[in-house]
Order: C-alpha cells, then structure tokens, then sequence
C-alpha cells in the first residue's frame, strides 16, 4: 500500500480513479469460510478472527489513532455480518451463488477502506481522496458469457455519485457490482481489471493502468521461455488471441469497455514504476511481426474420420452441437478440404466424455461405415502465435514450421483465421516448452539457444572450448546466439551443468564431476526444454562414433573431427546417412579431412555444380606433412616425432598417423564424398611402422621408436641422391576407384615438395580443373587450427539452424 501510495503520488494528473483489489489471497479465505460453513468445520470463527488480525495489523501501520478506530468499526461490524451468514450456511449446509458473492467481495471492500484513509492522510496528491462504493454505481447481469454490464443504469449512477471536481482521487473498490435486483455480486476473476475498464468508460478516461507484478506483456511465458521480452505496443484483438490461448496478460472481458471507446490500456509492473511497460490500444507502433507465442497445456485432439462425412451438409452443425448440449468447449478446429476429417481439440479432462458424445452423435454412421473411426490423442499441447504484423506477410508460417521441424517437433494439427492473427498448431505435451523457445528464438525474440555437449576435451576439445569461450559474448550480443555448453565428458569422468558449463574453469570443475554416464549425458544435453543439440565428439573413438545414427535420428546435431564414423564399413556408413534423413538433423564434419580447410566443401562445391572429380590427390596428414618437412636427417626420425606429439600434431598414439591409417580413413571419406562405395580394406596402404611395433601398447610403441631411425634415414638417402623429396601422399582415382597411400618421393619443383610444416596440400584434377588442378592449401594439424574447424562446423549448424550469422 506504501508502495502504491509513492506510484499514485508521483503522477500529476489531477483526476484519477484508482480500483483496488482485495489483499492477496482474502477472497480465497472467504470463500474458504463458506466452503468450511458448508461442511459444518468448527474452524469457521478462527477463520474469520485471522482475516481480522490480517487487517488490522496493515492499519496499525498505517493508520493514526482516529482513522484506525474508524476503521476498526467499519471492519467489525462487517465481520459480525458474515459470522452471521456463516451461521446461517452452517444450519443449511448450503449457500447460494449470491450468498458466495456477497461474502467474497468483502475483501476489496476492506483493502480500499484502509488505502483511501491512508491515502488521504498523506496529503500528497492534488485535491481531495474520496472513497467511491462501487456496488452503487455498477450493475450487471449475469448472462452464458458472464458478467454483462448494465450500461444505462451505471451511466446514470456514475452521473449522480462521482464527483466532478477537477480535483480528486478516487479510490474504488474493484470485483464487486449489484444485479438488477439489488442484490451484491461480483464480476468473476480478474474481476478488478475488469472494474477498471468499467469505471475507465464511465468516466471517459485518457488510458488505463493495470498495475500487476509484471513489466508489461511478455512475449512468452517467462517460466518456459527465460528470454521472453516485453511487447512495447500490441492492439486489442492480439492481446485477446494471447490471452484466449494461454497467455497471462489480461482477461479479454477486461478490455471490452475500452475496445468500445478506444481507450489505451497500460501493462505496468508496481515493482519496477520508471518502466515503460506494454500499452493495448487500437492503432499500436511496434517493430514486432509476432507480439507473442503462447501455449495451453492439457490438451486431447478429437479426430473424426469418414467418408460420409464428405459433402453431407450439416456434418460440423451435428459434431459441434452434439459437443454445445454436453457443455464441452472447444478451443480448436482443423478441418481438411477434401471433408474427409474433423479434428477439433478440447481440455484434456473433458476427453472422455466428448467421446462419448460423438460417437452418440455419430452412432449410425459408425454402425454403417460411413464414419470409420472416433479417434482420441491426449497429452497434446495447443502452441500459438500471433502478431497482427503477420497478416500479409510472407514467410511467417513457413518460419513457424520450419523451426517447429528443425527442432524435431511434430505437428499434428492446424489452425489459422482468415484475419491470419493467429496461427496455431497441436503438438505432443512434452515438446512444448522446446516448441515455444525454438519458435521465439526463431522471430529472434529470444536469443538462439543451442545446447552442447562435448566428448573428448583432449589437445584439440580444450582448444575448440577455449575459441568458444573467448566468442561466446560476442555472438550473443552480435548475433543473439547462446552457446550454452551444458556438458563435457571423458573415457572415464563427466560435468554436466544447468544452464550451463562455466568455460573459464571448466577444467577444475570436470575434475571433481561423476563417472561418465553417456545416456545420462545425452539426456541432458538433449533436454526437453531446449529447442536445438549438438554433440561435439572430439575424440578419436569409434564407441563415441557408433551412437551417431542414434543421435541423428532422435534430432541430435553432431559436429566431429573423428574420422572414425565415415571411414567405418559402407554398411555403418549408409546408415548414417540414412539417420540424417530420418531426424532431419545436420552432421556436419569438415575438419574430418585437412582439419580447418575447406577440402570437404571444396569437394561437394564441385560435385553439385556439375564438375567431374577424375583424381583427388594430396597430404592429407599435417602430422606426416610436419615430420617430412621439418626432418633433414641431422637428429633421428624418432626425435622429430616425439616432439611432434608434444606439441599436439600427432594422435594419442603416433601410430595412428605413422601407420598411414589416418590417410587412408582421410582418404576413404573424400572418396565417399566422391560416390566411390569404398571400404578401408580396399585401399593400397604402405605404412611406416614396421610390423613388430604394431600390437603393442602406446608406451612400448614410443619406447622402441628410435628403431625407425635407420631405414627412414634410407629412405630419405635414397631419395636426396636422385634430386627428390619424400612426402606421405594419398590419392584417388575416380575412373578405376582405386586409392593408395604411402610415402613417395616428388620433384623439387612438385607443389607437394614446397610446403610449410604441417600443412595438407590437396589438388583436385577434374574437367574444369584438368590442366592446372585446384589446390587447397594449408596448416593441416594442431589443435588450434582443427578446433577451428569444428567450431566453424558449429556455428554452420547454428545458420541452419536459423541463426542470424
């Protein structure tokens, strides 16, 4: 009430007619008081002794000693007529509707009682502070579509009651009205708004201010919805459609006597006054399409199903006036052209008996075949969104279920009115809150949220989380991206984090995380409530890689540099592709092949612009590319390779790269991006890791290394003495499909024998490109280069995805 006072007393305008609710939660008290009547509880005068001391304790602080007895009196002599309707209702063990009103509006009765005294003790607004009995101004009928104003007769009475000084403060309680007769009633919940709006077209107010503990209206339930932002301006009828679907705004029955006379409401927060809040008015200036994307929760979708139904004149008149006698609402229809089907949906608790309903409707044509079938799907959710921008706008809808379907949300029915308002669909209740952020974040409302989950912070996933963590900012504030890494997971340990990781102390916080779990994990960075994943694999495991088709298919973006998964057999392979298909998801791998270079790209740039790939050849390896650039045979071979796994160039174990595996994988998944069916067996490999060395473990393997030494010194020998260099080469015939790898020796002048250390060089000899072959060029190996690579990998999934890049 202080609060309200500060807010009263800092607007200037002279005349003002402030409605009051009652205090929070004294209506439900006193309805509990007839309830407890009802039942006879002994509890009924403790009841009414609390709403006592409730009350007075707030005068006490408020209130002088002669306001606070006057009031005192006031709220006695009250109490004492509802012990006695109490008795009453105890007798009879029943109380009537005008019985339940009369008591329920005491609350606003004693809320502004108290606040005009307050108020007027202040001093502090212009003029007098007058309190006005809204049951002797008010009067409205209760009518199938509740409570309707009597307009003339309150007119009237408005004219006789409320004073026209030029300065005054008029405090009125809100929620409660006489009937025709006289008798007290009250105008429902959200009854005060709708006070408001009553007394604001009685005395032909400039706008309306509905104070509430929100800075305006939201875009979205900021409880599903995190980054919902507050709609500057949206007119009468959004406002409606936010609130019929869901939306917390203001009840539309509220708005009714304002629509009339156009007067401007205003959504304001009582916590927060210097905020502009949201204004509903008839003619809004706002740069939003779409003013808001709501839910209803609950849902049953009713489909009724036949060929009779089609061209059979009053088939909907029938189903809906089956549903009207049974006193079911219906929230949504969809119905296709061909009459086939009716589809309508309704709050999941009236299902059953709606169909029951329908199939009574329906009884004969069931019987005879011409309606099939009377299906029921519960635990559906109603997502909607709207936006008068959207009429005549193209691209609106298309933006609606391209999203829905980027996020793997499934829509199962649709609506939308000609005024194209309001476009609404049925989804699966546990999508909804994925379907509202992804379509919010898909009109740029709220930031693009994509969760990540990272496998493998080795040499290259610490770098990719150290790019991400240096850009992170940036892209949400440039771009509104949030890159929200909620896990990181090792062979043996992983974090998982809500909202998300802390990147700049990651490292201490995976230390003390839990055993690795990878379907607690995939869980978690697959979670309902978010719109998009990605996992991240940075390993070099094929136990990681084999869960991609899994992934893919259940909507998991992945983005990788483990050449694992698409140099696997074509079997593993093809289904792969196949889960891509089917979850309608982006498997996205360039650094796969020559780490941050654009070699994959390149590849399918040529292909789908009609070039033909007659041979790809190249080092493929920066790790091999470093050895046979930077040895010269002064140290030995086994050196130059240590130090190159130490400073991040080689795999885990050097083998990896030695043996020329890691080629040939480069080189099986350039040929599959070729159209070549071929499996790693088929290519003619020459490795450098003699066969005694290759069955060991690692630190045997590094121990023994220096036998290396002599043959590779002559081989280089070798070489030098005809004027050549050696170099680690794959290549690609696409006229035979063969593929070999091994180490030959070039030509001085060869552009594989000018190279900087660990670079790939690939050239490309196509039809276009036959007698000067294309080449890409570039570093090939290390951490911060490959990291690069699948970082730009993510932020391609991230454009797909609908982010604005």
């Amino acid at each position: 009430m202080q609060r309200v006072a500060q807010i009263l007393e800092s607007d200037s305008r002279p005349r003002l007619v402030v409605v009051l609710s009652a205090c929070r939660g004294v209506t439900d008290a006193l309805l509990a008081l007839v309830t407890a009547a009802e039942q006879q509880d002994q509890g009924v005068a403790d009841g009414i002794e609390d709403l006592r001391a409730r009350h007075l304790t707030i005068a006490r602080t408020l209130l002088d000693q002669t306001a606070l007895d006057e009031y005192t009196a006031e709220l006695d002599r009250d109490l004492v007529d509802i012990t006695g309707i109490m008795q009453t209702v105890r007798l009879i063990r029943s109380a009537s509707a005008p019985v339940r009103d009369l008591v329920a509006g005491f609350g606003e009765i004693w809320s502004t009682r108290l606040f005009s005294r307050y108020l007027a003790a202040r001093r502090r607004r212009p003029g007098g502070v007058q309190w006005l009995d809204a049951r002797e101004v008010v009067r409205v009928e209760w009518t199938a579509l509740g409570p309707s104003v009597l307009w003339e007769e309150s007119r009237a009475n408005a004219a006789r009651l409320i004073p026209r000084d030029r300065e005054l403060t008029l405090i009125v309680p809100g929620f409660v009205a006489r009937d025709r007769r006289g008798l007290q009633t009250t105008l429902g919940r959200n009854g005060s708004d709708f006070s408001a709006s009553i007394f604001g077209e009685l005395v032909e107010a400039d706008d309306i201010v509905i104070w509430t503990d929100v800075d305006g209206v939201l875009s979205a339930d900021p409880r599903r919805v995190p980054d919902a932002t507050v709609i500057d301006a949206l007119s009468y009828q959004e406002a409606m459609e936010l609130a019929y679907f869901g939306a917390k705004v203001i009840h539309p029955q509220t708005m009714a006597p304002a629509v009339d006379k156009e007067i401007p409401i205003w959504i304001r927060n009582t916590f927060a006054p210097e905020r502009a809040g949201s204004v509903i008015c008839a003619k809004p200036v706002s740069n939003h399409t779409v003013k808001g994307i709501t839910s209803i929760e609950r849902i049953a979708l009713v489909n009724v199903e036949g060929a009779g139904m089609i061209g059979v004149p009053g088939t909907a008149q029938r189903l809906f006036g089956a549903l009207r006698e049974g006193g079911i609402s219906v929230i949504l229809i969809s119905q296709g052209s061909s009459e086939h089907s009716i589809c309508f949906a309704i709050p999941q608790v009236e299902a059953e008996t709606a169909e029951r309903i329908v199939r009574q409707a329906f009884a004969a044509e069931l019987a005879h075949g011409q309606v099939q079938k009377v299906d029921v799907s519960r635990d559906c959710s109603i997502l909607s969104v709207v936006g008068d921008g959207m009429a005549g706008t193209p691209g609106v809808a298309a933006k609606v279920f391209g999203s829905l379907g980027s996020a793997g949300v499934n829509v199962r029915a649709i609506a939308q009115g000609s005024s194209e308002r309001n476009i609404s669909v049925v989804i699966d209740d546990r999508q909804a809150t994925r379907a509202l952020r992804v379509v919010h974040s898909g009109f740029y409302l709220s930031p693009h949220t994509i969760s990540i989950g990272l496998i493998g912070p080795g040499f290259v996933g610490s770098a990719f989380l150290d790019q991400l963590a240096s850009q992170a900012a940036r892209f949400r504030e440039a771009s509104n991206l949030d890159l929200r890494v909620r896990g990181i997971m090792t062979s043996s340990r992983m974090l998982l984090a809500d909202p998300a990781c802390r990147l700049d102390e990651w490292r201490d916080a995976l230390a003390g995380g839990v055993a690795t779990d990878l379907s607690r994990f995939e869980e978690h960075v697959h979670a309902d409530h978010l719109p998009h994943a990605v996992v991240v694999d940075c390993s070099a495991s094929f136990d990681v890689a084999k869960n991609y088709p899994r992934w893919l298919a259940a909507g998991i973006h992945v983005v990788t540099p483990n050449k694992k998964a698409n140099s696997a057999d074509l079997c593993f392979y093809e289904k792969l592709k196949q889960a891509v298909r089917d979850g309608g998801s982006h498997y996205l791998y360039e650094a796969t092949v020559g780490a941050g270079l654009p070699i994959i790209q390149t590849l399918r740039d040529l292909r789908e612009t009609g070039d033909e790939i007659r041979r790809i050849e190249g080092m493929l390896s920066g790790t091999l590319s470093y050895l046979f650039s930077a040895w010269d045979g002064r140290v030995p071979f086994s050196d130059v390779v240590r130090e190159a796994k130490a400073s991040g160039y080689t795999e885990p174990d050097p083998r990896d790269d030695l043996s020329g595996m890691d080629v040939a994988r480069k080189l099986i998944i350039l040929g599959r991006e070729m159209g070549l069916r071929l499996e790693l067996d088929e290519v003619a490999l020459t490795g450098l890791v003699p066969e005694g060395l290759r069955d060991c473990d690692t630190q045997t393997f590094l121990d023994r290394l220096p036998e290396l030494d002599d043959p590779m010194l002559a081989r280089l020998g070798a070489a030098r003495s005809r004027g050549r260099v050696l170099r680690y080469v794959g290549a690609l015939d696409a006229a035979t499909g063969r593929a070999t790898v091994g180490l030959e020796e070039f030509e001085g002048t060869h552009p594989f024998a000018n190279i900087n250390p660990t670079d790939n060089v690939v050239r490309f000899v196509t039809s276009r490109y036959e007698r000067n072959p294309l080449v890409v060029q570039g570093p090939g190996a290390g951490p911060a280069v490959t990291a690069g690579g699948v970082f730009a990998d993510l932020l391609r999934v991230c454009a797909y995805l609908g982010a604005r890049l």
